[in-house]
């Protein structure tokens, strides 16, 4: 008997306006699926589209409804359902996300175990999440640091020209770790000149400088940010693993996000791929609810960075499951994702 798909609008809003080099915005349209089997058994996931990947709330269901067709019989056939989505909609990262997550949570709710346990992982070697701080006025930044208190790192959202104010007021505000995401708002000659003063305010790794076409000139960023010993990550230049081997000798990490390259087995070839050219291994989240943020939390454990405080940032998620308390995540114990409604 074929799986039946449920789709449910879900709006998240942000404790401030999330402002980053693109734009700034509060409120976000998320679409929360669920697979229910014969037995009324309930795989859960949620989409998370973004507009520079150009996804909307409207395309992930128009997405969803195509693919509905294209579910598996068998929760288990995951590596053949996760390639199908791909053919029929090679693009639509977010909405494929959302049908992996929630395959993965039906078969661990039948396994009774937890996702982490069935890749064998120890949830104690997730790492500690960063805190993002957007752009904002200098009074609002001290703000959202005092905010931040119990994350032991924070990740500064730059691409403006006042970036080293934003800098030294965060800086001033805090002795924590601090990494750099210009959002591709920096021209080659600007993250060059830009190096030697986020490595000056002790900036552990500076993550997409330039356009994500940009290779040549990241691979010039990249060799002077290293001159300065600072590691060079990149995001939007960085979908799936097919993308690691151009990257590796243009950057030194890959930031992975589950709305990016559509699946949680791809998340796991990408690792696999970034550890197999010596790359950082980062993964990262939109703005996302708890269900959104849990199943990328799952792979924590594979990875050096993580940048997974999507719910923490808002103030009305309505689902609990992976945690981040002083700042460490924590896996879910219960079957699958381990995620429930509040």
């Amino acid at each position: 008997m074929a799986l039946r798909l449920v789709l449910e609008e879900c709006t998240i809003t942000t404790r401030h306006p999330f402002a980053i080099a693109r734009g700034s915005t509060t409120g976000y349209r998320r679409c929360w699926i669920r697979l229910i089997d014969e037995d009324g058994l309930e795989g859960w996931g949620e989409a998370d589209p973004s507009s520079i990947y150009g996804e909307t709330y409207d395309s992930v269901v128009a997405t969803l409804q195509k693919l509905d067709r294209h579910v598996p019989d068998d929760p288990f056939d995951l590596e053949t359902a996760e390639a199908r989505f791909a053919q029929v909609v090679p693009r639509n990262g977010a909405a494929r996300a959302a049908l992996s997550a929630a395959l993965h949570d039906l078969v661990g709710k039948r396994l009774g175990q937890p996702l982490w346990r069935l890749w064998g992982l120890d949830p104690r070697k997730a790492p500690a999440s960063s805190f993002t701080i957007g752009i904002d006025t200098p009074e609002q930044l001290e703000l959202k640091v005092r905010e931040a208190a119990e994350y032991p790192i924070l990740k500064i959202k730059l691409g403006t020209d006042r970036d080293e104010e934003i800098l030294r007021t965060i800086r001033d505000a805090t002795d924590k770790t601090i990494r750099v995401d210009a959002n591709a708002g920096w021209t080659v000659e600007r993250a060059m000149q830009m190096a030697p003063v986020l490595k000056e305010y002790g900036v552990e790794f500076l993550e997409q400088p330039l356009p994500p076409q940009d290779l040549e000139g990241l691979a010039r960023v990249r060799r002077h940010a290293n001159a300065h010993d600072l590691p060079v990550v990149v995001d939007e230049s960085c979908l799936v693993a097919s993308d690691i081997p151009r990257l590796a000798g243009a950057a030194d990490g890959v930031n992975i996000k589950l709305a990016k390259c559509g699946s949680l087995r791809e998340a796991l070839r990408m690792i696999a791929t970034a550890r197999a050219h010596g790359m950082l291994v980062m993964v990262g989240c939109m703005i996302e609810s708890s269900l959104g943020i849990t199943p990328a939390a799952h792979i924590t454990p594979l990875v050096d960075a993580a940048d997974l405080d999507g719910a923490a940032l808002t103030v009305d998620d309505p689902f609990v499951g992976a945690t981040i308390a002083g700042g460490q995540i924590r896996l879910p114990t219960e079957p699958g994702l381990g995620v429930r409604r509040r």
